[in-house]
C-alpha cells in the first residue's frame, strides 16, 4: 500500500479532468481526493502500488479530449485509514500561479443528440453542454475554475441538474456551466428600441423567421455578437454590408452540415476535420462558382474571391438556428468594421442598432469579447490566420523558468502574450487599435491575463514604433511596475514567433514579408530577410526601396504604391503608364511630392510591392481593407513555366532583391496585351525564386516564411517548394498567425532570449 500527492499541470480545469481522475481512481480502487488549486489539480490518493502505476499512465494517455496535461510531479506519503475518492472544494492560495485557462468548445455528440430528442428534458435547449463541450474562456471570471467563478454563477442549479452535477457516473459531473429550461438562460427576441417580443423558443423562431424573409438579425453567440442573415440572398447580403460599412471583405458562411456544404464548396478531408472539431473554426475552402443547387450562396458574400469562409455550428444555439433556418447563413461579428465585436446587450443595442433589424438575445453574460478564429489548410496542416475563439487561450511552450513576460504585440490584429512558468500563453485576436473601444479591450485583457494568472510581469515586450497604442501601453506598465522594456524590432519579431511556434534553437534564415513595420534606419520595411540566433536579428537582405506617396494612405491606395515604384524608374513620365488613376491635380500634388525626396517616405515593403503591381496590371486601383489588392492579383493567377526575375547585388554587406527587371517585364507584357493572370503567375514565381536566391547567399539550412503576405497560398505553397527542392529545411506558422497577430509571441520569445543571455554575461562575469 502506497500514498502519493500528485500534480498535474497544463489546461486541466474546465476540461472534464477531475470528473476523470474521479472514474480512474474509483475503476482501480483507489482511495483519496482531487481538487483545483493554482497550479492545476492536485491529487491525494492511495493503493496497491501496481494500480497507482497504472493511475499515473492513465493521467497522461486517456486524459479528456480537450485536457492538455502538462507536467506530473509525485510525493510519497504515509498511508493513511482511506476509503472512496472524493472531487473536493477548490483551493487558490495567494503565492500560486494559476493554471491555463480552457478554450470554449462547440457541441459534442452526446449533447446534439439531446437535444434532437423529444423525450428528453434538454429538447431543443440552447444551453446544453457537459465536461466534454461547451462555453469555458467566454463565461469565466476568475480561478479556479468552479461554477461560482463563471458567468453562470447567477443560474441556480435545479435538483435534476444538481443530482447530475454530484453524480460522478453522469457526464455533467462538476461541469460548470450545466443548465437546462428550468434553471439556465433563456432566449429572447429583442426589438431595436429594447423590447421582448417573446422569449425561449418562441425567440429562437422568431430569428429564424426573420432571416428567411432578408432581416439582418443579431445574434448573442459563445464570445459576443454576430450579425447574421441569409447567405442566398442578394439583397439581404448587399444590405448588410451597406450598413455594416464593409463593401468588399469577405463574409463568412455557416452550414448546417459538412453535406451541405458540398454543394457550395470543395471539401477535402483535413478540412473537412477541422469544421468538424471542437473549435468549430471559420475556414477557407474553395468556392463552386458552377453551383447548380437550388439556393446558391449570393455572390455578395465573397466577391470574386476563389475561396469562401466556411464554418459549423459554433453552439447548441447556431446548431438549433441552423436547423431551423434551413439554408445558409452569414454569420459575422457584430460590430462596426474595425471596432471589437460587442458582448453586452446594451452595448450591442446601443452599436448595432443602426445595422441590425432586431435581436436574439439570452441572459448568460459573455466574460469577454472572443471572435471566430479563422484557419486554411497549407502544406503542412492547419494553419490559423485568426487565432480567437476554440484556440485561445490555449499556451505554447517555451523553456522552463525565468522571467515572467507580458508581450503586448503591434498595432494591427493585436494580440497578447503572457511568458510564465514554462507556458506562453497567447490571448484571443483583439483587432486593429485604431479606435478608443479596441485600446480598451487591449487594456482589459492586459489585467484578465494578470489577473487569471496571478502574475506580476518582470518584463514588459513592445514594438520598437513610438506611437502605436500598444507601445504607449508598454510605457505605463513599465512605469506601474517599475520593470524594464524591451523594443523589438517587428519583423524580427515576426521570425521569432515563427521560432518560437516551433522551438527552433540554433540559427534560421527568416523571410519576413509584409505591408509595413518600422525599420532600424527609420523607414517602412516589410521585405526584409534576417538571420536570427539568439537574441539577435541581422539583416541579410531585403528588396529595393521605392517611395510611398502619402505614407499610410498606400495601404488603402495601391495607385500610389504603383506610382512610387514607376517614378523611380521613369521620373514625371511615370504618369503616362497610369492614365486616368489620378485627378490633375492628383498628379500634380504627387509628382511635386515625389520630386521632394524628404516629402515622402521610403518603403522596403513587398506588401506595397503586390500593391503596385495589381495597380499596374490593372486589377486594383483603390482598396477597402488592407491586402486586397494582393488578394485579387493571387486570384487572378494563372500557372507559368517561367517567372519574372530579381536583379540580386550586393550593398554594404546587405543583398538587395531590386525589382526592376520585374516591374519592366510586367510593362513589357501588358503592353504586349498579355493577361493579368499571367502578369500575377509570373510575379509568384518571381519572389519564390528570390528566396532561394537569397537563402543560397546567406549560406544558412534552416528557412522560416512569416509575415502577412505569408497568408497568401500560392506564395507560401510555392515559397515552400521551391527551397525544398533545393535542398533547405522550410518551416512556417501554423499554430499562430503569420501576420501581426504572431507578434506578442515573437516578442515574449526575444525578450526571454535577452534575458538568458543577460544571465550568461552575469555567470561569467562571476
Amino acid at each position: 500500500m502506497k500514498r502519493l500527492t500528485i500534480q498535474v499541470s497544463g489546461t486541466v480545469q474546465g476540461v472534464g479532468f477531475r470528473p476523470f481522475v474521479h472514474r480512474a481512481a474509483v475503476a482501480r480502487g483507489l482511495a483519496g481526493f482531487v481538487w483545483n488549486d493554482g497550479r492545476g489539480v492536485t491529487i491525494v490518493v492511495q493503493g496497491a502500488d501496481s494500480a497507482l502505476s497504472d493511475f499515473i499512465r492513465a493521467l497522461r494517455d486517456d486524459a479528456p479530449p480537450a485536457a492538455r496535461v502538462g507536467d506530473i510531479t509525485t510525493e510519497p506519503g504515509e498511508p493513511v485509514e482511506a476509503s472512496g475518492f472524493q472531487i473536493r472544494t477548490s483551493v487558490l492560495a495567494g503565492d500560486e500561479t494559476s493554471p491555463t485557462l480552457p478554450a470554449d468548445r462547440a457541441p459534442c455528440q452526446q449533447c446534439l443528440r439531446e437535444m434532437a430528442d423529444p423525450s428528453c428534458r434538454r429538447f431543443r435547449y440552447p444551453f446544453t453542454n457537459c465536461t466534454d463541450c461547451g462555453p469555458r474562456y467566454t463565461v469565466t471570471l476568475a480561478l479556479p475554475y468552479d461554477r461560482s467563478n463563471t458567468t453562470m454563477r447567477e443560474f441556480v442549479l435545479c435538483p435534476e441538474c444538481a443530482r447530475e452535477y454530484g453524480d460522478p457516473a453522469d457526464r455533467r459531473f462538476h461541469a460548470e456551466p450545466v443548465a437546462c429550461p428550468a434553471c439556465g438562460p433563456e432566449l429572447r427576441w429583442v426589438r431595436r428600441d429594447g423590447g421582448v417580443d417573446a422569449r425561449g423558443w418562441a425567440a429562437l423562431e422568431c430569428a429564424c423567421e426573420a432571416i428567411a424573409e432578408g432581416a439582418i438579425v443579431a445574434v448573442k453567440g459563445v464570445g459576443g455578437y454576430q450579425l447574421t442573415c441569409d447567405a442566398t440572398s442578394e439583397r439581404a447580403v448587399a444590405t448588410l454590408r451597406a450598413r455594416k460599412r464593409r463593401p468588399d471583405k469577405a463574409f463568412a458562411v455557416m452550414f448546417s452540415s459538412i453535406s451541405e456544404l458540398r454543394a457550395h464548396a470543395t471539401v477535402d478531408p483535413l478540412q473537412e476535420e477541422a469544421l468538424s472539431s471542437a473549435a468549430a473554426p471559420i475556414v477557407l475552402v474553395a468556392a463552386r462558382r458552377d453551383t447548380r443547387c437550388p439556393n446558391p450562396i449570393a455572390t455578395g458574400v465573397s466577391r470574386s474571391s476563389p475561396w469562401l469562409g466556411a464554418m459549423m455550428p459554433s453552439s447548441p444555439l447556431h446548431r438549433l438556428l441552423m436547423d431551423r433556418v434551413g439554408r445558409p447563413i452569414v454569420c459575422t461579428s457584430g460590430n462596426v468594421s474595425d471596432e471589437p465585436i460587442c458582448v453586452h446587450d446594451a452595448e450591442a443595442l446601443d452599436r448595432l442598432g443602426d445595422i441590425a433589424d432586431a435581436f436574439l438575445m439570452h441572459n448568460r453574460p459573455i466574460a469577454r469579447p472572443v471572435d471566430d478564429s479563422l484557419i486554411r489548410i497549407g502544406p503542412t496542416g492547419e494553419e490559423i490566420l485568426r487565432r480567437a475563439r476554440g484556440y485561445a487561450p490555449t499556451p505554447l511552450a517555451r523553456d522552463r523558468g525565468g522571467p515572467t513576460i507580458l508581450a503586448l504585440g503591434g498595432h494591427f490584429k493585436s494580440t497578447i502574450a503572457l511568458g510564465i512558468g514554462s507556458d506562453i500563453i497567447i490571448s484571443q485576436h483583439l483587432g486593429d487599435l485604431d479606435t478608443t473601444a479596441s485600446q480598451l479591450l487591449l487594456e482589459r485583457t492586459v489585467t484578465d491575463f494578470l489577473d487569471f494568472y496571478r502574475a506580476r510581469p518582470d518584463v514588459v515586450a513592445c514594438d520598437e514604433h513610438p506611437d502605436f497604442a500598444s507601445t504607449l501601453l508598454a510605457q505605463r506598465l513599465a512605469d506601474k511596475f517599475a520593470i524594464p522594456i524591451e523594443r523589438v524590432q517587428h519583423h524580427h519579431a515576426h521570425v521569432a514567433a515563427c521560432l518560437a511556434e516551433h522551438r527552433i534553437e540554433g540559427a534560421a534564415l527568416g523571410f519576413a514579408w509584409d505591408g509595413s513595420g518600422l525599420g532600424d534606419d527609420g523607414r517602412v520595411w516589410g521585405g526584409e530577410c534576417l538571420v536570427l540566433q539568439g537574441a539577435h536579428a541581422k539583416r541579410v537582405a531585403h528588396i529595393r526601396a521605392f517611395r510611398l506617396p502619402g505614407g499610410d494612405r498606400a495601404a488603402r491606395e495601391p495607385r500610389r504604391s504603383a506610382i512610387g515604384v514607376l517614378f523611380e524608374l521613369l521620373g514625371d513620365r511615370a504618369m503616362t503608364l497610369l492614365p486616368g488613376r489620378f485627378s490633375p491635380a492628383e498628379e500634380r500634388g504627387l509628382v511635386s511630392m515625389l520630386r521632394t525626396e524628404t516629402a515622402t517616405p521610403w518603403t522596403t515593403s513587398i506588401g506595397r510591392l503586390f500593391d503596385a503591381v495589381a495597380c499596374i496590371a490593372g486589377v486594383r486601383d483603390v482598396a477597402t481593407f488592407e491586402g486586397q489588392a494582393a488578394m485579387d492579383l493571387e486570384a487572378l493567377a494563372e500557372p507559368v513555366s517561367e517567372g519574372y526575375a530579381f536583379a540580386l547585388h550586393e550593398h554594404g554587406g546587405i543583398w538587395i532583391a531590386d525589382w526592376q527587371p520585374v516591374i519592366e517585364s510586367v510593362v513589357e507584357d501588358l503592353g504586349r496585351g498579355v493577361s493579368a493572370g499571367v502578369v500575377s503567375g509570373r510575379f509568384h514565381a518571381a519572389l519564390s525564386q528570390m528566396t532561394v536566391e537569397i537563402a543560397r547567399r546567406a549560406a544558412c539550412s534552416r528557412v522560416a516564411l512569416t509575415g502577412g503576405c505569408f497568408q497568401s497560398r500560392l506564395l507560401s505553397i510555392q515559397a515552400r517548394t521551391a527551397l525544398e527542392q533545393t535542398g533547405f529545411e522550410v518551416i512556417s506558422c501554423s499554430r499562430v498567425p503569420p501576420n501581426d497577430g504572431g507578434l506578442s509571441l515573437g516578442q515574449a520569445w526575444v525578450a526571454m532570449e535577452r534575458w538568458k543571455e543577460r544571465q550568461d554575461v552575469s555567470r561569467h562575469s562571476r
